[in-house]
Order: structure tokens, then C-alpha cells, then sequence
């Protein structure tokens, strides 16, 4: 596809938008999210992952105002989701608990969390980034590595302009779209970064027609005096 071969990355203006801009931008991200694919693609994933209605918990990373640990929290109400940003004002709206913190540099010992994970945040960084932050996830990961993200397609890139007079989109929130889609991944991307990363066994989905892509990265068994346990077995604060 002319222009869509390869990712672009390129600033967006969220980064240094005004605090009143950037709540008027996460709450329509919010929308986007809800209305278009985005909460959907997260609730298949994580029946995929096959997450189970008792206690686990999760890290989410890039959480920004907590809006999946929102989705997370309501579908699973016995799980408990920490939300990690490194901006404050994005961060301000997530629910408690919430750190703010470097994605490259986790401040959680190792398999601190049942699952590690992240919606829409890997499009922004390179691919060796991103197999930086990987990593960080599968350090701290105790049962699995979920990722959601943006598929790369000229389709919703045209979406945000030719929608913005019916659904009143920010300047912010076409502009930072449309370089997120130019950023995003294709599913083979995806998948060999994980595999540059170290993860076992990824399995990369692309969800159409939300053009979102989705990765579930298992963690290994261990072992334990001989025998061989899934690391589901073993829960936060219950070794």
C-alpha cells in the first residue's frame, strides 16, 4: 500500500498539548475506544487469554486515564489492575492503584504480576523500543504478556478526518490519529518483534473491522521441587 509499506513515527501533539487539550483528547480516545473497536478487541483478547473470574493481577502500562483497567475492572471484578503511566496528567483520571513510572525501566521486581499489559502505546516507539519494552513486560509478567495496538491501514487513517465534522474530534485527536495509524503494525511486525524480544510462543490476531491487532505471549511452565506447576498457580502475595 503507497505510503503504508513501512512504519512512520512522527510526533504527536499530546506530548506537549495543554492539560484542558489533553482531557478533551483522552476522553474522545475514550469514545473511539468504546464505540469503535477498541473494547471489543480487548474483550476477545482476554477471553483468549483465558482469564479467569477469581483473583489475578495486571499491570497496566500506558494506562493514561485508566479507561482499559476501567473495561478490565467491570469484566473482572475479582482482578486487580494497577495502571502505570509516566505522565501525571494523563494518569490523573485512572483509578487507584497507579504509578507513575518509565515503561523502560518497570519498578517491579521480577513476575510481580500475573499479566502485563498494553493498549496502544508499542505504535509509539521504534521496533528496537519496543523490543526494549518487551522485555520489560516479560520480566514482570508472571502468566502472560497482552498486548493490544493499532493495525497499519490508509482506511482509518482517512477515518478521523472524514468523521471529524459528525463526531466533533479535537484537532489533537485527528492529527495524533492519523500519525498512530501511520506508526501502527502489521501482524507479522508485531510478531517478530516479540520474538526479538524473547517472549515464548507469541500469538499475534488482527481484528478487523476495528483494525486493532492483538498479542498474547504465554509464559512458560516452572518448575518446583520436581514437579512441574503453571505459573498460574502461583498468585500474587500467595507463593
Amino acid at each position: 500500500m503507497l505510503g503504508f509499506s513501512k512504519r512512520l513515527i512522527e510526533p504527536e501533539l499530546l506530548d506537549h498539548a495543554d492539560p484542558a487539550d489533553a482531557r478533551i483528547n483522552l476522553g474522545q480516545l475514550v469514545r473511539l475506544n468504546k464505540r469503535f473497536g477498541g473494547h471489543s478487541t480487548i474483550r476477545k483478547m482476554l477471553q483468549e487469554a483465558a482469564l479467569e473470574q477469581e483473583q489475578f493481577t495486571i499491570l497496566d502500562v500506558g494506562a493514561a486515564s485508566g479507561d482499559s483497567g476501567r473495561l478490565i475492572s467491570e469484566l473482572y471484578p475479582h482482578g486487580r489492575v494497577t495502571n502505570f503511566d509516566c505522565n501525571p496528567v494523563n494518569l490523573a483520571e485512572a483509578a487507584y492503584p497507579k504509578v507513575i513510572g518509565d515503561a523502560f525501566q518497570l519498578p517491579f521486581v521480577e513476575s510481580s504480576f500475573d499479566y502485563v499489559f498494553c493498549s496502544l502505546l508499542l505504535h509509539h516507539f521504534s521496533d528496537e523500543k519496543v523490543i526494549e519494552l518487551l522485555r520489560q513486560f516479560n520480566r514482570v509478567a508472571r502468566r502472560a504478556v497482552l498486548v493490544c495496538d493499532l493495525e497499519r491501514s490508509i482506511l482509518p487513517y482517512l477515518f478521523m478526518t472524514m468523521t471529524k465534522p459528525v463526531f466533533g474530534w479535537h484537532q489533537i485527536t485527528v492529527h495524533d490519529g492519523q500519525k498512530s495509524f501511520r506508526a501502527a503494525f502489521s501482524a507479522n511486525e508485531l510478531l517478530n518483534l516479540a520474538k526479538a524480544a524473547g517472549l515464548t510462543d507469541p500469538k499475534v490476531t488482527s481484528h478487523r473491522p476495528a483494525f486493532r491487532i492483538t498479542l498474547i505471549a504465554r509464559k512458560p511452565e516452572i518448575k518446583h521441587d520436581g514437579i512441574s506447576l503453571e505459573r498460574q498457580q502461583f498468585r500474587f502475595g500467595r507463593r
